[in-house]
């Protein structure tokens, strides 16, 4: 997919008021006026329709039609071609490292106008994502992936653990534990899910992309992700922990029968254990994040997505308003958790009425959104870059041969920046 300069897309002054001016403040902006306008949105959330019901029998004015989608790289790619094609949806909802990619595309209009009367409702680090590090908006937040820690209570009982609050306590303990038993890990490390590792690189202080006028920086291999890399790759190399890939019939009878004792994962991993490992139900905990210094109170975030307005919507300032409500009103974000089950990325909404109670799957917890909530709001802020996908594939395929060759991990880094670079100059981005 051609990628257009960066110079036309993300550009400082002059150029970025030119984009705002034609984004939420468009004068052939049908809702602007006050006639009746009818909006086509994009989603996958599960029963999104209930929650675009409530909006439509409020709002007679501003109609939106859900049109359901697949996920992940599927909505991005049939977006493009929409694009292309002249005919986008005029919201979509998007994840959050996939937002360079359709700004790059011309894609996204630029919402600040409107969006940024909402920004203290977010989380600094979950508001930076929807920003790529510059003055515009270009998405609202939906859903938040703030990562814990995910362990078994009853086997730190058993084996005399205590659960680690720094990274370091945490490797004195899986090596503790292969003392004790020779058929349990404390953890894995997953060279097949590299958003899981964006997340621990995030916390370190990681920050891979950035945007200066019309360049961008790369960094990919800073020292924060290489102390991440090398302290995994130590303990891999030294037997402390596994280095089996997630989600396979293994890692799923190895959580379910105890050979795993923990999940460094993100706020949506109760939905997965309930999944994967139901025999273990009531026998988890969730707590913080090691961090990297005693007493820091730092978490990266896996996944979560927003609701971008299209920049060839005729109805943008009307897009812009439901994806306002949709993410910020008590109402809709009430409907998006029970109904959608996500975890909204909206501060007041974590604490809403739907998450007063804990998932059944830790009942035996009862302030897990409380403790959730509180992890949330120190998530590291990050800024995504247009060609994430290319990262994501090249650190598949380096880090499960460094694996394999016991090799150091910070040098599949090294190989994620330089294929990172090729691809955006051979793309057209400037990058310094």
């Amino acid at each position: 997919m051609r990628r257009i300069r960066l110079t036309a897309l993300l550009a400082a002054g002059l150029a970025l008021a030119l984009m705002a001016s034609c984004s939420s403040n468009s004068s052939d902006d049908k809702g602007s006026s006050g006639g009746k306008v009818d909006v086509v949105f994009w989603s996958w959330v599960p029963n999104i329709d209930k929650v675009v019901d409530t909006w439509n029998a409020a709002n007679p004015d501003i109609h939106v039609t859900l049109s359901k989608q697949a996920g992940g790289a599927d909505i991005v790619t049939r977006v493009l071609t929409a694009n292309k094609a002249g005919n986008p949806p005029d919201l979509i909802q998007v994840e959050y490292q996939s937002l360079p990619t359709l700004v790059s595309s011309n894609v996204l209009a630029d919402i600040s106008g409107d969006g940024n009367a909402v920004k203290g409702k977010f989380a600094n680090g979950v508001w930076q994502q929807v920003t790529l590090g510059t003055n515009a908006v270009y998405a609202i937040p939906e859903d938040a992936g703030p990562m814990m820690f995910y362990y078994r209570q009853d086997l730190f009982q058993q084996y005399g653990l205590t659960v680690p609050k720094t990274w370091d306590e945490f490797a004195a303990t899986a090596r503790l534990l292969r003392t004790k038993t020779t058929k349990n890990w404390l953890t894995t490390f997953s060279s097949q899910d590299p958003g899981w590792f964006a997340g621990l690189a995030q916390q370190a202080g990681a920050s891979w992309w950035g945007v200066s006028g019309d360049t961008w920086k790369v960094s990919v291999n800073d020292a924060a992700t290489k102390k991440v890399a090398d302290y995994w790759g130590g303990l891999v190399n030294e037997g402390a922990v596994s280095g089996q890939p997630m989600y396979t019939p293994e890692w799923n009878k190895a959580l379910n029968d105890g050979t795993l004792l923990t999940w460094p994962s993100a706020i949506w991993g109760p939905g997965v254990l309930s999944g994967n490992a139901p025999d273990t139900k009531g026998k988890w905990g969730m707590a913080p994040m090691p961090q990297w210094s005693a007493g820091e109170h730092k978490t990266g975030n896996w996944g979560g997505s927003s609701t971008g307005v299209a920049d060839k919507s005729k109805n943008k300032k009307a897009a812009t308003k439901f994806a306002i409500w949709l993410n910020t009103d008590p109402t809709a974000t009430n409907l998006l958790v029970t109904q959608g089950s996500i975890y909204p990325a909206a501060r007041d909404a974590q604490s809403g009425p739907a998450l007063q109670q804990p998932p059944a799957f830790f009942a035996n917890q009862p302030d897990f959104y409380t403790t959730a909530k509180s992890i949330a709001d120190t998530a590291a802020g990050f800024t995504w870059g247009p060609n994430v996908n290319v990262t994501y594939d090249t650190y598949k395929d380096a880090f499960a041969k460094a694996i394999t060759s016991k090799s150091q991990f910070s040098a599949a880094l090294d190989t994620m920046q330089s294929a990172t670079v090729a691809d955006m100059q051979k793309n057209g981005f400037k990058v310094g």
